[in-house]
């Protein structure tokens, strides 16, 4: 079932937007959403190279040249593959979170995770975190 999560319009040019899903297992994770030339991809919010890493810590995920950037050890993730060919985290890929847009809507369509609120874990519910942070 898909669950609408954002417009498109709410995901920054460069930046993320952050929200918390449900695992299966009933744990919370965060997921951000980043713009591509032609459309968007979603991503756990965690660094390959060092799980509890976080991405996007709350104001939107430091990008450059359509690159997330690991703000721990400066990795650089491809914001459309999710692959990392540099740093600590070189030759990992991002944790992919499944996602459709229909008419500039966003819909959650992963089957193993639940939308629980927009923002972080521990934001509960309150508004999302999409600063345009730009390096």
């Amino acid at each position: 079932m898909a669950t609408l999560i954002a417009s498109t319009d709410d995901v920054p040019e460069s930046g993320s937007y952050l929200f918390t899903v449900e695992e299966t297992d009933g744990s919370l994770e965060e997921v951000i959403l980043v713009a591509l030339a032609d459309g968007v991809s979603a991503w756990k919010n965690f660094c390959q190279h060092e799980t509890d890493q976080r991405l996007d810590r709350g104001n939107g995920a430091a990008m450059r040249d359509g690159e997330i950037i690991c703000p721990k050890h400066g990795s650089m993730f491809d914001a459309e593959s999710g692959y990392c060919d540099n740093g600590k985290a070189a030759g990992s890929t991002l944790v992919e979170v499944e996602i459709s847009v229909r008419h500039g809507q966003i819909y959650l369509t992963d089957d193993d995770l639940e939308f629980r609120h927009e923002g972080g874990i521990d934001d509960d519910g309150g508004p999302s975190s999409t600063s345009h942070l730009q390096l």
